[in-house]
């Protein structure tokens, strides 16, 4: 039998994985110094959840990996991570508002496959529930700034809103009926052009006049983004999404966001988007086109699943682990690890003393290990420097009886014989 991996699904190596970690270790970080709180949900929901048409929409419900369990009950693995949010709202809706999460999991779409682009993939989201203001949506926006800037990455962010794209097609004639359709081949713009947005509306039924109007209306261009929302207000019926992305543009303002990007052709694909909606890329898409992070306002996703009338204001955004994590690769701003282990013991004679210095490294926080083997010094100076362990520490009888180790830096091959206080402490200094 051939051992092959299922299809958009990876192993991840040492190196790979340390490198993963330290991402979502510092999305935790960024997370927690803007207040928002952690949540964990079941990789499983009833189908019909995640077939909700207040859920991801027709879109989705082709990726879904759909299950049934021994009682034939109709399951699915989440594709995303607000879904579920929802789901949780409304099963727990005495949680004090606004409520503040975070959520960094597994989910799984059976879409198709492309660098930055997997069937089993991660996603590291973050919402805001209870709050209407614009203020929620931009403070998202700045998390995410700031996050990309401890990364080093340079990043655009485009934004834009649904509402305003509701009116662009009103004005054009669209009805309402096809908005949903139509909204799903303008999204597609940046990568299929306008003549791949005409062709896949005339296939869909739309008529010339109309589509017509729909490219006229979404080829507006201005000298700022403010410009363009004055020409867009000559031309729709409602002003709602226009006022809002004032407002949002003002408080990213406030939080130092100066090269914010409105892009009205940004839809965000999933049809529970309400209003703002934003997206994340490198500044260089030649290096890797895919998204970085994105999110957007969704608030009527919560109080349909509850059965309410009335509207509960949710916005958030979600970053990507896997493309984030391809995007440092090929940027080479990945640190290269292929051990956690930043001191390793190499006995000669000295089991007993080598596990009470192992114990008290550990003791210290500083990750240790040590040779279980017996190999001879040259195998076990190899092992650690196959791995890119930075400290080797050698305990043999001759520095047992001086009462000090022998302390090798394995990157400039200095080693000197030292008190073990000594060693604990070049090892924390040198801590990586």
């Amino acid at each position: 039998m051939e051992l092959t991996l299922p299809k958009g699904t990876r192993d991840f190596m040492p190196e790979e994985k340390i490198a993963r970690d330290n991402i979502v270790s510092l999305l935790k970080e960024t997370f927690k110094l803007y207040g928002y709180n952690p949540l964990e949900t079941p990789a499983i929901e009833n189908y019909e959840t995640l077939a909700s048409k207040y859920a991801g929409g027709s879109e989705i419900l082709k990726e879904i990996y759909k299950l049934t369990d021994n009682a034939e009950r109709k399951l699915g693995l989440r594709y995303d991570l607000t879904v579920p949010l929802a789901r949780f709202i409304s099963m727990n809706p005495m949680v004090k508002k606004p409520f503040k999460r975070y959520q960094i999991d597994r989910v799984w779409r059976d879409g198709p496959i492309k660098l930055g682009r997997y069937r089993e993939f991660w996603q590291c989201d973050a919402d805001i529930i209870g709050s209407k203001s614009m203020l929620a949506d931009a403070e998202l926006i700045a998390m995410a700034s700031d996050f990309f800037r401890k990364l080093d990455m340079k990043v655009s962010i485009s934004v834009n809103n649904r509402k305003l794209m509701n009116a662009m097609l009103e004005s054009a004639n669209v009805p309402r009926e096809n908005q949903d359709d139509v909204i799903l081949s303008i999204d597609k713009l940046s990568k299929i052009g306008i003549s791949g947005v005409k062709k896949e509306l005339e296939e869909k039924g739309i008529g010339y006049d109309i589509i017509d109007s729909i490219i006229s209306v979404i080829s507006t261009k201005g000298t700022s983004n403010l410009d363009v929302l004055d020409k867009l207000g000559r031309v729709v019926k409602t002003n709602d999404g226009i006022n809002e992305l004032r407002e949002l543009l003002g408080y990213c303002s406030e939080f130092g966001l100066s090269s914010i990007m409105l892009d009205i052709s940004l839809a965000r694909g999933l049809s529970y988007y309400t209003g703002t909606v934003f997206e994340i890329f490198l500044e260089d898409k030649a290096v890797l086109s895919c998204s970085l992070a994105g999110g957007g306002r969704y608030d009527n996703m919560i109080g349909s699943f509850i059965g309410s009338k009335e509207s509960m204001p949710a916005v958030g955004i979600s970053f990507g682990l896997d493309t984030i994590s391809d995007a440092a690769r090929l940027l080479n701003k990945s640190v290269s690890r292929k051990s956690v282990v930043d001191a390793y013991i190499i006995p000669i004679n000295t089991i007993r003393e080598c596990i009470a210095m192992l114990k008290s490294l550990r003791k210290k926080n500083i990750c240790s290990d040590m040779d279980f083997s017996g190999r001879s010094i040259t195998k076990n100076l190899d092992y650690a420097d196959k791995l890119g362990i930075k400290f080797v520490l050698i305990l043999g009888e001759d520095e047992l009886k001086k009462n000090k180790v022998n302390i090798k830096d394995m990157k400039t091959g200095d080693e000197k014989l030292v008190k073990f206080e000594d060693a604990v402490k070049l090892i924390k200094k040198n801590h990586l």
